[in-house]
């Protein structure tokens, strides 16, 4: 394939504006856009640039010239997307949660393998050059064995009652909302990083309005959890929708034997080392980082990377896939279903009064997608 990849986009709002962005950063081309309405289509096209809108998502995915397809459109919609861009023949992002059952998540998984074609999921914070330099420390034994871990997402953006979205209705945005839409990414982040899957958890979840706005609201708002690591270290992760103050606060924390380490989505360019002797904060310098860390430092040290760098850093990878290369750690299919199976186990979990639920991973050739 020569020549910038022609991309669709299914959706108008906020992440499809991130999305084109990344795409327009990675040399691709946004030639087309749907959105909920054509006149919503149109008027997201000319406010993000992109060639041109189209009345809907069927008429997007079967006009025969994009090569990859951007599903940025509400949860429940997830799948009927992606399958109609994979039927297409087109390559597919799909937006996180990859779907709002594990079900319909595998029945993703399937079809872009059946399809052979490029499937993969935004879990973006993986991209930031610090968390892959975290990745590097445990792979090569820096911090020691890991025995703990604490890690969080918190937001604040549902904080009152008569805050609303889509993504509260079940009916949109599925059983989970706080867990599926940010656990997710936190879940994400601490199995690649730790080298570790999650075996067991326990999880505790509370919706705190029953009603926002004119919806009645089912989905929690709050999650905790206590998690086993394969390797049996412990963990305990807590994800919230309503932290005053809190706006994009994810971080995680390890603790080994021999010395910790702490990322922080809000303060990317750094890493904080913890040992028994002394701490200090180790900053983003490609000259010295591990090599995976630096292929994603695109400026010097000093000159701050962000949310959407690392997201274009996720599309950059993406594409190459397209053209043939196999980028390493890119979240592929395989990893949204891993979530989706994820936030299943916290809902039966905190179903049970916060009873242990197994969640050691289940591979096979049947479930796998290409990467």
């Amino acid at each position: 394939m020569t020549g910038p990849l022609r991309a669709g986009f299914i959706g108008g709002g906020f992440m499809a504006a991130v999305h084109t962005r990344a795409s327009r950063a990675a040399r691709g081309h946004p030639a087309a856009l749907a959105s909920s309405t054509p006149e919503r289509g149109a008027q997201a096209a000319r406010d993000l640039g992109v060639e041109r809108s189209e009345p809907d998502a069927h008429s997007l995915t079967t006009a025969g010239d994009l090569d990859i397809v951007h599903v940025c459109s509400p949860n429940r919609l997830h799948t009927e997307h992606t399958l109609a861009a994979l039927a297409a023949g087109a390559h597919v992002i799909c937006e996180k949660p990859l779907a709002t059952t594990a079900a319909d998540a595998e029945h993703l998984v399937r079809a872009a393998r059946e399809a052979d074609r490029v499937a993969a999921v935004p879990f973006v914070y993986r991209y930031h050059p610090m968390a892959r330099q975290a990745r590097a420390f445990v792979a090569e034994g820096e911090l020691g064995t890991v025995l703990t871990l604490d890690a969080a997402y918190l937001q604040d953006w549902l904080l009152d009652p008569d805050d609303t979205n889509w993504r509260a209705d079940p009916e949109a945005g599925g059983a989970s909302r706080a867990f599926a839409d940010i656990g997710s990414h936190l879940c994400d982040l601490v199995e690649f990083v730790s080298g570790q899957r999650i075996h067991r958890l326990t999880a505790r979840t509370r919706t705190v309005f029953g009603r926002r706005a004119d919806t009645e609201v089912t989905n929690e708002d709050t999650a905790a959890l206590l998690v086993e690591l394969g390797n049996g270290a412990l963990g305990t992760l807590l994800v919230s929708q309503l932290a005053p103050g809190r706006k994009n606060s994810l971080t995680l924390e390890l603790h080994g034997t021999r010395q910790s380490a702490r990322f922080e989505q809000e303060r990317p360019e750094e890493l904080w080392i913890g040992r028994r002797e002394g701490s200090h904060l180790l900053l983003r310098d490609p000259a010295t980082a591990a090599p995976d860390s630096a292929r994603m430092s695109v400026l010097p040290p000093g000159h701050a990377l962000g949310y959407q760098d690392a997201f274009t850093a996720f599309v950059t990878d993406v594409y190459s896939a397209v053209q043939g290369g196999r980028p390493e750690g890119m979240p592929t299919f395989a990893d949204g279903l891993r979530a989706a199976r994820l936030t299943e186990a916290v809902l039966a979990s905190a179903a049970q009064h916060g009873a242990w639920i197994e969640t050691a991973p289940e591979t096979s050739p049947e479930t796998e997608d290409r990467t």
